[in-house]
């Protein structure tokens, strides 16, 4: 049965596996705001955990917004979790601050030895670098896309990888989603890359990066809704999409996505039990009726499909592998 909290929307999520029980981090709103439209502004950070990613305990919520005046005084938003050499774990998390209403997304960071109790670091430590990505005061997008760290090792390449929902400087305003990048040595000192992607990809935002190997293949996944696709996309619906890709490092060819799933799941996440299978986890976003749901789906697994892209295992969707630019071949991927 999806996890659902009787007093509380749940959306976003993201997952750590402390090799005893899975864990479980999630945005959380209280159904006492009524309109689930209010809930961004409104959010704490949940926690559950599970012994076989099905069943899940609740458990003290993981983080909640700062005193002010800081970075992350008004909302904790989506983030990933790593341990470090050290055994430290990591929280990356994306927060926004009252004096700038929300509007500026930086990335912070939280450490824990146990995954329940959960120390912030002071000050962000990335936001959007003006040589490669758009600011708010450009007025081209209503907010200034930086969040939904999501961070991992690359084989081969020194140091942690940072992927990030951004928006480049360049290009038509709607078509200008790109995956920020950022690296590493340590986990505490960030630079900030060049985007992974290029713009003119038929996307106004891609949320929710992650990557992936399943079964010794590559694949991107993120999130779009219909809205904030582009204009060159605006025969396609949105829900989460993934990407076949070469190797876990960029660059992404974003043009190659196809949905993996329709508008009822939103925030897809990839996730591998102790047994090697990978499944999907999302939240319920809509029901038949396009009513807000909020809550935690199944695990659904997930497989290579005979057209080269990643699909759920089941079928259910199976229907709406469409949507990827129809381009040349070998056509750079600029604007």
């Amino acid at each position: 049965m999806p996890f659902t909290l009787p007093d509380a929307w749940t959306w976003d999520m993201w997952f750590a596996d402390d090799g005893t029980d899975y864990h479980v981090f999630y945005l959380k709103a209280s159904r006492a705001l009524h309109d689930p439209n209010r809930r961004h502004f409104h959010v704490t950070v949940g926690h559950a955990v599970s012994d076989d990613l099905r069943t899940w305990r609740e458990v003290p919520d993981a983080l909640i917004a700062a005193d002010g005046p800081a970075f992350d005084d008004f909302t904790t938003w989506t983030g990933s979790v790593v341990r470090g050499q050290d055994g430290v774990w990591r929280m990356f998390y994306t927060g926004t601050s009252r004096a700038e209403a929300g509007t500026i997304q930086r990335v912070g960071v939280a450490t824990s030895t146990d995954l329940y109790h959960w120390e912030k670091q002071p000050g962000a430590i990335a936001e959007a670098d003006p040589r490669w990505y758009e600011k708010f005061d450009s007025g081209d997008w209503f907010d200034e896309a930086w969040r939904d760290p999501w961070v991992f090792e690359a084989p081969g390449i020194p140091g942690w990888q940072m992927l990030v929902t951004a928006r480049s400087k360049q290009g038509a305003a709607d078509d200008r989603g790109v995956i920020g990048h950022a690296t590493s040595k340590d986990l505490s000192t960030w630079t900030l890359q060049p985007p992974w992607s290029e713009p003119g990809a038929g996307f106004g935002q891609l949320e929710v990066p992650q990557v992936a190997e399943i079964d010794g293949r590559h694949v991107l996944i993120f999130s779009c809704l219909a809205g904030e696709l582009s204009a060159s996309r605006r025969d396609s619906a949105g829900g989460v999409w993934a990407v076949p890709i070469d190797r876990p490092e960029g660059p992404y060819d974003i043009r190659r996505a196809v949905r993996l799933t329709d508008e009822s799941l939103y925030a897809g996440r990839l996730v591998r039990d102790r047994d090697g299978r990978w499944y999907l986890f999302a939240f319920l976003h809509v029901d038949p009726a396009g009513e807000f749901v909020g809550a935690l789906s199944d695990p659904l697994p997930v497989s290579w499909g005979t057209d080269g892209n990643l699909r759920v295992a089941d079928g259910r969707f199976d229907h709406i592998h469409n949507g990827a630019l129809r381009v040349p071949a070998g056509t750079p991927n600029v604007t």
